[in-house]
């Protein structure tokens, strides 16, 4: 080793010291020169990922606190629209004398129906009157199994507070209904005499929805940490922090959220920061997240946005790999010119290398443009498969609906194979008539014989021109379509077995037309399909049993839902569950493939609507729901 012989070696001994000691007492220098090196690259390295991170985050926390305030801003707006409501049932006549004679059943049952009016109109989930007492005397609800009728609420904090003569706002989980709401209340008064207190109910599961199909982390708490909007289902009535015994026995003396068990979060992280963020991970093996908090005055209330750190990090490991290269191209380039400073022949080994160098560069580049042309021209011809498979997906498709429509005009033959023959016969039978009443020389009976004739085969042709275009290939050009004369055109195709199975029809239709955005023939198609599992299922009851099918139709902003009711014994679970799954029928082996449902929700699909079923008391219920198109007069 060199450092015991530099220890012992005198300067004589030195100065004749053979060529490799020299050398070796000179590695000791260049050892610290590459030590001080390698820190400065260590240090510079952590100095760009430091600096990174720091960077991303911050547009995190402000792209966060934006969305915040957005997301503020949205629900003070949906709040405020209904903040009203208390102050007009004050104005109202009947609510006061209600409120004086609490007895009159006449004058409770007008409220009933003013609120349900006003509630319908304002879009609230229900408004309700109750006395000093806390009992309930009018709902809007009142036709409903879980009316609020009668019902005692002195427990409600939102109603201590109004009967104090403090308007408040309350959130919490339905006792009666088990739904949740914000509940406004206000105490009604006259000459000064407080009578009562109004309520309003709305629903705010609407900003949720919006969270959910997004792809914010975004969630909303009470004053007690209680989480009860959330972007995530899983942190719905979860607590930010675990929940004292004296709390929760306020929350149970309330029942705010009303028997829910309000676990507290798995936070696995909590962190603070500088700027007053924090960061956080919920549940085992969870992403590092940034936590950005805003609170709404004066409900209490507090907004925690989440921003996902990984992407930060991903760019700081990303800038200190930068950093790293650079700082290496740095010092090769120091390296370059020091060696360059050594004597023409090292410069001239060291053009050589270089040169070598930047042929086998040249070389990996060539051999990577090819590789990135093959790699070019593999994308393009799969973009191309791709582009074939779709053309032929569509194709596919069309011929399954017009497949579609054929099986149902083969269910069909035999009723409208009758519905022809008895014009066919008494076309048959009037032209013999005619022929004699010729011959006799009795002209206007004649005459009379043949108008008959002539309106029995306009009859046959509406019957044969609406099979017909009903039975044509459709072109999926999406246009406005008259609803009126869609479902005209469907009953005219079931119209023959209404009156062979003694099923009471009743349409519910506006008298001014109404126009939808899609293809009418598949309109019809899905209509026609619709009705016909309706009369199967109709006829599948008891003999004597009264069958009922109705089709309403309803305009909503910016849609058309389309109801068709049948009076039958309805949807079991398991059909519920699989109703658009293809193949999938309760009818019996023989009778039907399975594709009716899952071809016209898929014709739906494709006009941007949707098809469902609805939950019924009695029979089934399919929804057709389209957006509505406007029509240049």
């Amino acid at each position: 080793m060199p450092a015991p012989f530099d220890n012992i070696a005198s300067p004589a001994t030195q100065a004749a010291a053979s060529p490799p000691f020299a050398r070796l007492a000179h590695l000791r220098p260049a050892h610290l020169a590459w030590c001080v090196a390698l820190a400065v690259g260590v240090a510079f390295a952590c100095a760009a990922y430091w600096w990174t991170e720091k960077i991303s985050t911050e547009r995190l926390r402000a792209a966060g606190a934006q969305r915040l305030e957005v997301y503020a801003a949205s629900l003070e707006n949906l709040l405020d629209k209904y903040d009203f409501l208390p102050h007009m049932l004050e104005l109202d006549k009947d609510v006061l004398a209600l409120l004086e004679h609490p007895g009159d059943s006449a004058r409770r049952q007008e409220v009933n129906g003013y609120l349900e009016r006003l509630s319908r109109q304002a879009g609230s989930r229900i408004i309700y009157i109750v006395d000093l007492r806390g009992r309930t005397l009018a709902a809007s609800n009142w036709r409903q199994k879980d009316s609020f009728v009668g019902d005692s609420i002195g427990f409600r904090p939102y109603l201590r507070d109004a009967l104090r003569g403090r308007p408040s706002g309350f959130y919490g989980v339905g006792t009666t209904s088990g739904e949740p709401g914000y509940f406004y209340a206000r105490g009604v008064h006259r000459d000064g005499r407080m009578l009562g207190v109004a309520v309003v109910k709305v629903n705010i599961e609407e900003q949720e929805r919006g969270w959910v199909q997004g792809a914010d982390k975004v969630m909303l708490a009470d004053a007690n940490g209680v989480v009860f909007l959330s972007s995530a289902p899983a942190w719905k009535y979860h607590t930010l922090r675990p929940l004292s015994g004296s709390v929760r026995a306020h929350l149970e003396q309330t029942r705010q959220y009303h028997r829910l068990p309000l676990p507290a979060l798995p936070l696995r992280r909590d962190e603070a920061r500088a700027d007053g963020t924090r960061v956080v991970a919920i549940g085992d093996g969870a992403p590092p997240l940034l936590a950005q908090t805003r609170s709404m005055a004066p409900r209490n209330w507090t907004y925690t946005y989440l921003s996902d750190l990984s992407q930060a990090r991903a760019n700081a490991r990303a800038a200190a790999l930068f950093a790293c290269m650079a700082y290496s191209f740095l010092l090769l380039l120091f390296l370059y010119l020091r060696q360059r400073q050594r004597g023409i022949l090292q410069r001239l080994q060291a053009r050589e290398q270089l040169q070598e160098a930047y042929d086998n560069l040249e070389l990996m580049v060539a051999e990577r443009t090819a590789r990135l042309a093959r790699t070019t021209q593999s994308l393009s011809d799969e973009v191309e498969v791709r582009r074939q498979a779709e053309q032929q997906l569509h194709r596919t498709q069309n011929e399954l609906y017009q497949a579609g429509k054929m099986a149902v005009l083969g269910q069909m033959s035999a009723s409208i194979t009758h519905e022809l023959n008895q014009p066919l016969t008494a076309l048959r039978t009037m032209s013999d008539n005619a022929v004699l009443l010729l011959e006799r020389g009795r002209m206007d009976e004649a005459r009379q014989n043949l108008a008959k004739i002539s309106q029995i085969v306009a009859r046959m042709g509406g019957i044969t021109g609406k099979l017909k275009s009903f039975a044509r290939k459709s072109n999926a050009a999406l246009a406005p379509a008259s609803i009126h004369t869609a479902i005209a055109n469907a009953l005219v195709l079931v119209e023959r077995r209404l009156e062979l199975d003694k099923v009471a029809f009743t349409l519910d239709i506006s008298q001014g037309d109404i126009y939808a955005l899609c293809d009418i023939n598949r309109l019809e198609q899905v209509l026609l399909n619709l009705m016909t599992n309706a009369l199967d299922a109709l006829g599948t009851l008891e003999r004597g049993a009264r069958r009922e099918l109705s089709v309403s139709v309803t305009e909503v902003p910016g849609s058309v839902q389309i109801r068709v009711r049948d009076g039958g014994p309805g949807l079991s679970d398991e059909a519920r569950a699989r109703l658009f799954e293809p193949f999938f029928t309760t009818k019996p082996q023989g009778e039907g493939l399975g594709l009716g449902l899952a071809i016209s929700e898929q014709i739906i699909r494709d006009f941007g609507g949707s098809l469902r079923a609805e939950q019924s008391d009695t029979g089934a219920c399919f929804i057709i729901e389209l957006k509505t198109a406007s029509v240049d007069t």
